[in-house]
């Protein structure tokens, strides 16, 4: 058996890592995760930038790739705590997102401002325990190459959002959107299609 198997087996020392790595009731690492592992652990790629005002809450045991040229603007939390965060090559996060993994996104996408996208849930159905103390739920979101999330856009757990579409500014997305496809709305819905038959966007 692995390390990392031992310690998921082992509800005592899975509980002291993770307070030796987050403290409690927090999801920010502690300084020295962020210092001494983390920048051995994560992937950065070639001309990738993090603003110094982005909150990056990363931790070690899930993976954080950022791609080649690939930019995360100021006032931003990136989360990997129950998930892999990964983004790749040329690939802009604009300014006050909120990514919670697991997540992938492609290459050549474009986060817009104030974008929220969170892959977790919190359980709430058992009214006999505080919601908190619940299990936490995951649902992997996908966003595919040469996408386009306007902003204010929400994303919820286990969207895929297919290549070279487009999200409308303030749109909330609860189902799986397919390529080549422009969503608007609260649920968000597919209102324009690229047809390459006639290689023009048709309206649905």
């Amino acid at each position: 058996m692995s390390l990392k198997d031992s310690i998921k087996h082992n509800p005592k020392l899975k509980k002291l890592i993770h307070w030796m790595l987050v403290p409690s009731r927090e999801a920010r690492p502690r300084l020295w995760v962020k210092i001494f592992v983390n920048p051995f652990v994560h992937k950065r790629g070639l001309g990738s930038r993090i603003r110094r005002r982005s909150r990056i809450d990363v931790l070690p045991f899930n993976q954080f790739v950022l791609g080649n040229n690939s930019t995360i603007e100021d006032f931003c939390t990136i989360n990997n705590g129950v998930g892999d965060v990964l983004i790749g090559n040329e690939s802009l996060i604009g300014m006050g997102n909120t990514i919670i993994g697991p997540i992938t996104i492609g290459n050549h996408v474009i986060f817009a401002q104030n974008v929220v996208v969170s892959a977790l849930n919190h359980e709430y159905r058992d009214v006999t325990i505080p919601i908190h103390e619940q299990k936490i739920l995951t649902k992997p979101v996908i966003i595919e190459d040469e996408c386009w999330i306007a902003a204010n856009v929400v994303i919820v757990a286990g969207v895929i959002i297919g290549k070279h579409s487009v999200i409308a500014a303030g749109s909330v997305v609860t189902k799986s959107i397919p390529p080549y496809s422009v969503a608007v709305g609260n649920p968000a819905r597919v209102i324009k299609k690229y047809d390459f038959n006639i290689n023009e966007w048709v309206r649905v």
